[in-house]
């Protein structure tokens, strides 16, 4: 192949080599989705329907969530087409969309964890600035900002790297496309202008990072000096949901990113690509509700809600001597 021109589709890793364990991962990848969709998508359906949620904290929250739906959306539904299809390709422009939306969620959700540590850093160290520093306007422009920056990030990195010839075939080691494995196929030296971007949004990506331990730093010396101990109890369990998400996000992204290239290999780089990519939106809205008690009363509220409203609606369509569902 002389010029990525010639490539109409790229061959992704295959999560398993035998037809049966295929079909394992697929239906592993099917639950993992459908549990993230659930997720997800009650956080944003109690955030959005409960006015006593209406609060900084969670309006970012809910947009954690969708860009965590975002994500699980890039990845998954292709890997579960090629595992139920027996197949590995993905068309170019497939594999363009899947880098682009893949580092405009990633930059997202880490801009939003990074505002989401400030949020908590002014609430426990500055609570009565609080009302000035996060009002509506405020949080509309922060989160804003999250997203311009997320498709800005994207759309710099994927017009970049499909501007590369590429030359070297086209099997990616990677079950999604990533733009490490895609600068692998490149024949020509410019493919160090996109190490170059990618270095950039590394360091920015360590800015955030830092920004965030000082932050935590400052949180827990304000938290430790609050005299009584259920005040000190209160304040951390606001902020450990928040730790725990920034925790599972970098340390699977730089246990990716960082290990030693002599203990690569296809299979533990598939594990890890599904540590970092899939498993963060699953997890991330059972870490949050867990520990967050306004969210799990209306949580429960909204079930208890849906569920009355169905036994209503059955009884009210019910005749006598005919079943609810006829």
């Amino acid at each position: 192949m002389s010029n990525s021109s010639s490539i109409s589709q790229f061959l992704l890793l295959p999560l398993a080599d035998t037809r049966q364990l295929q079909l394992l991962h697929l239906w592993l990848f099917l639950g993992i989705s459908l549990a993230a969709l659930l997720g997800n998508g009650l956080i944003i359906s109690a955030v959005a329907c409960n006015h006593h949620l209406h609060t900084p904290m969670h309006f970012f929250l809910l947009n954690l969530s969708l860009t965590d739906l975002g994500s699980i959306c890039t990845t998954v539904p292709k890997a579960i087409h090629n595992s139920l299809w027996h197949t590995t390709a993905i068309s170019y422009m497939g594999c363009a969309a899947q880098v682009f939306f893949y580092f405009f969620f990633t930059t997202v959700e880490f801009s939003l964890l990074t505002i989401m540590c400030y949020d908590r850093y002014v609430a426990i160290c500055k609570p009565l600035h609080y009302g000035t520093l996060l009002g509506s306007r405020a949080c509309a422009h922060m989160a804003a900002a999250a997203w311009a920056s997320g498709f800005l990030n994207a759309l710099l990195h994927t017009a970049n790297t499909f501007s590369l010839p590429l030359c070297n075939g086209n099997v990616l080691g990677q079950f999604f496309c990533e733009v490490p494995y895609i600068l692998k196929l490149s024949c020509s030296q410019s493919y160090l202008r996109e190490f170059g971007l990618l270095l950039v949004s590394a360091f920015v990506f360590v800015g955030c990072f830092i920004f965030i331990v000082f932050s935590y730093v400052q949180i827990f010396r304000a938290v430790l000096r609050i005299p009584s101990e259920q005040g000190r109890h209160k304040a951390f369990s606001t902020c450990l949901p928040h730790l725990a998400m920034v925790s599972l996000f970098v340390s699977t992204g730089m246990f990716s990113y960082l290990k030693p290239p002599s203990t690569s290999s296809p299979s533990l780089d598939l594990v890890v690509s599904v540590l970092y990519s899939v498993v963060p939106p699953v997890l991330n809205p059972l870490i949050y509700s867990l520990r967050n008690q306004e969210l799990k009363d209306a949580l429960r509220k909204m079930m208890t809600g849906w569920c009355f409203s169905a036994a209503r609606d059955c009884l009210l369509r019910s005749v006598p001597g005919s079943h609810c569902m006829s």
